[in-house]
């Protein structure tokens, strides 16, 4: 097998983020692509108390039916700090549960969730640290669900915290839930009314969602979302006592400074010199977009690696898409090939006769 490499220079020196934190670590990162536009410390690892509720919900939402109801029991008795009061004997649905997690932070709700879940809350923080490794949140060990440090709590970076954040948003469900103001429940017991803790939903008009986070040893920990002109970003700050305007000015900064450009469409591809693939049609299974400043676009390449394959098939990978900002390689797509099956005519087929001949 031989490669071919071809490189297309399209349209990026590279400016310093203007705006700080003054957290202990903090992030902000497209998540569309995982680009990191500003950060501090990202990699530093301590307690992130109630933030960990996003890796909480997330697991809930994947491993049951949260239109299940269920009875609360009394693993709730040993919930203490913030709660939304549940009892022991009342019925509700999951999805009632992640409200009350995700809105008011209730650390019962995280255990009956748990519970609801897994069948007891050992198991549960299992799936927590497995789903962690799966999304490559190397930073991260979970040892309840809840987020409480006292005895021992849950270890993450600010950059783990912001992948999680990332594929979170992904889901429909819990985008729905993270981006709710107010929420009412009635049950068998009481009537509910919560309002969503993380401020931003009311006072800046580009939030999508979050999660607050506060213990002694943790400090202010907070995660927030928001989306603007096709740009959808996460901000993470932990150990942050002025994470709301912290939040709000890298969301303004990075909104001002940045574009959303879309750098490969997916389905069928021309590659410029490429003939030995010329009957058949390549292709790419993925849109791609990326954020980019204005100058930026002076440095941005394509390189195209395809490897002529003297036996391939349709689906068959054949090459590879490398995107450049400047020297680093930041995303990379896989290139497929479609055979394409030409109707011989009547006249190929009788001469066709004659070579069998």
């Amino acid at each position: 097998m031989k490669k071919i490499i071809l490189i297309l220079f399209l349209f990026l020196p590279f400016k310093v983020f203007a705006y700080g934190t003054s957290a202990r670590s903090a992030i902000l990162m497209d998540m569309d692509s995982g680009r990191v536009l500003y950060g501090k410390d990202v990699h530093y690892v301590q307690s992130v108390a109630s933030i960990s509720k996003i890796m909480t919900a997330v697991v809930a939402i994947e491993n049951s039916d949260i239109e299940k109801q269920v009875t609360i029991g009394d693993e709730i008795l040993k919930a203490y700090g913030s709660g939304v009061y549940i009892q022991i004997g009342e019925k509700m649905k999951i999805k009632d549960l992640l409200y009350g997690l995700m809105l008011r932070s209730g650390n019962d709700a995280a255990l009956a969730i748990s519970v609801a879940v897994a069948g007891d809350t050992k198991k549960f923080v299992s799936i927590m640290n497995d789903k962690a490794k799966v999304l490559g949140m190397k930073d991260t060990t979970f040892n309840n669900p809840s987020g409480l440090d006292e005895e021992k709590g849950n270890f993450s970076s600010a950059y783990d915290m912001a992948l999680l954040m990332s594929y979170a948003m992904q889901n429909k469900e819990f985008r729905k839930i993270t981006g709710t103001k107010d929420y009412t429940l009635k049950t068998n017991k009481n009537v509910y009314k919560w309002h969503n803790k993380n401020k931003l939903l009311s006072s800046y008009k580009y939030t999508t969602g979050g999660k607050t986070g506060f213990t002694k040893i943790a400090k202010r920990t907070l995660v927030t979302s928001a989306s603007k002109d096709g740009m959808n970003l996460t901000v993470v700050t932990i150990n942050d006592g002025d994470d709301w305007d912290d939040h709000r000015g890298l969301y303004d900064e990075a909104f001002n400074e940045y574009g959303s450009y879309r750098i490969l469409n997916k389905g069928e591809i021309n590659i410029i010199g490429e003939n030995y693939y010329e009957k058949d049609k390549l292709y790419l299974k993925n849109d791609f977009n990326y954020l980019l400043r204005e100058n930026e676009k002076d440095i941005v390449r394509l390189k195209y690696e395809v490897t002529k394959k003297r036996k391939y098939k349709s689906g068959d990978k054949v090459g590879v898409v490398k995107f450049f900002l400047g020297d680093e390689v930041v995303h990379e797509e896989n290139i497929y090939v479609k055979k394409v099956q030409v109707k011989s005519n009547f006249l190929d087929k009788i001469l066709s006769w004659f070579k069998n001949d």
